[in-house]
């Protein structure tokens, strides 16, 4: 796979929640480590994300924000 964005953090499917229209994906990275995104229904079942298998989260912003207390 070549892509253009920098950010690309493999990692495991821990947990789908479904919706009528969209899935949240939970990723985690490493443990203790996740990552949570909402993809359409059908870009679920189109990628065969399932629960175990294999995953990349891939950022692509303009602008990330950055914060500490």
């Amino acid at each position: 796979m070549k892509i253009s964005a920098r950010n690309t953090l493999s990692g495991k499917v821990k947990a789908i929640s479904e919706g009528s229209v969209n899935n949240e994906v939970v990723i985690e990275l490493a443990p203790g480590v996740e990552i949570t995104s909402v993809v359409t229904k059908a870009s679920c079942e189109h990628l065969g994300l399932t629960v175990g298998g294999d995953a990349y989260a891939i950022i692509k912003a303009s602008n990330v924000m950055v914060a500490v207390d």
